[in-house]
């Protein structure tokens, strides 16, 4: 195994999380690619795992906490740690200890940069960023928001942990019309698909007279405070779960749904 920095060559594979034979993925446009560009220069550094075949397996991708989509100062943050775990494309290489060598990896690069700490986030359930994997590696939970935990693992005392931007207000109802809200961030891919098939759905034929579709891009932090939303997507004011992202049949039935309902 061997861990290197993202480089050009790398660029396609990392766009799509290592998933770029899915065309699913694809249907998620060049979002995760602006994000790159906007962050490259903010700090955002990504690691790949390769196999003795020189063969992607695994990456991580994380940046200075003050340019994230959480609160913190002094630390780095960790978006993502994703080892390919599909038979389809690259093929299965989780439980070879590519994550742990990632995330070692990762660790001695932001001491190495002077960082306090790094934080993570993960999720109480046993699938994808488990939180408890992060506990088992030395990290520490320092807040909660439902199902989603945010972890850290200080490097020194003088240190204030980091926490979550929580919401603060969700989107209004829009008279005769469905309102269909997305906020989008630009960092997954796969948030990035429930963006593109929200859209979809909005410009549908039979749809898009009766609905009212608006996009709020929380790149920009100040737009990210304001919401206390990184990535979500609304119908009439009541947020519609996205992980994993629905299909676009799902989000088109739930809106017909609702156009119904309009005189």
């Amino acid at each position: 195994m061997k861990i290197i920095d993202l480089n050009e060559h790398h660029l396609p594979h990392y766009f799509f999380c290592l998933e770029d034979w899915s065309d699913e993925m694809k249907e998620a446009g060049n979002h995760k690619e602006v994000w790159y560009s906007r962050m490259k220069d903010k700090g955002l550094r990504v690691k790949l795992a390769l196999d003795d075949n020189g063969i992607v397996g695994g990456m991580i991708q994380y940046a200075p906490i003050e340019h994230s989509v959480v609160e913190g100062e002094g630390l780095y943050f960790i978006y993502c740690i994703w080892v390919h775990g599909h038979k389809q494309g690259r093929g299965n290489f989780q439980k070879r200890g590519m994550g742990k060598a990632l995330l070692r990896a990762a660790e001695e690069d932001v001491r190495a940069l002077g960082a306090k700490g790094i934080a993570a986030w993960g999720v109480r359930f046993p699938f994808w960023m488990r939180a408890s994997w992060f506990k088992k590696q030395g990290y520490t939970t320092v807040d909660r928001d439902g199902i989603s935990i945010l972890l850290w693992k200080p490097f020194t005392h003088n240190v204030l942990p980091p926490k979550w931007i929580r919401q603060v207000k969700s989107p209004s109802t829009v008279p005769n019309k469905v309102a269909v809200t997305v906020f989008r961030n630009g960092w997954c891919p796969a948030q990035n698909l429930v963006f593109e098939r929200a859209r979809r759905v909005a410009a549908d034929s039979d749809l898009k007279d009766k609905v009212a579709f608006q996009e709020i891009d929380t790149f920009d932090r100040g737009v990210l405070r304001e919401w206390g939303i990184s990535d979500a997507l609304f119908v009439d004011g009541k947020q519609v779960r996205t992980g994993p992202p629905p299909s676009f049949e799902k989000i088109r039935k739930l809106v017909r749904k609702r156009a119904k309902k309009i005189p």
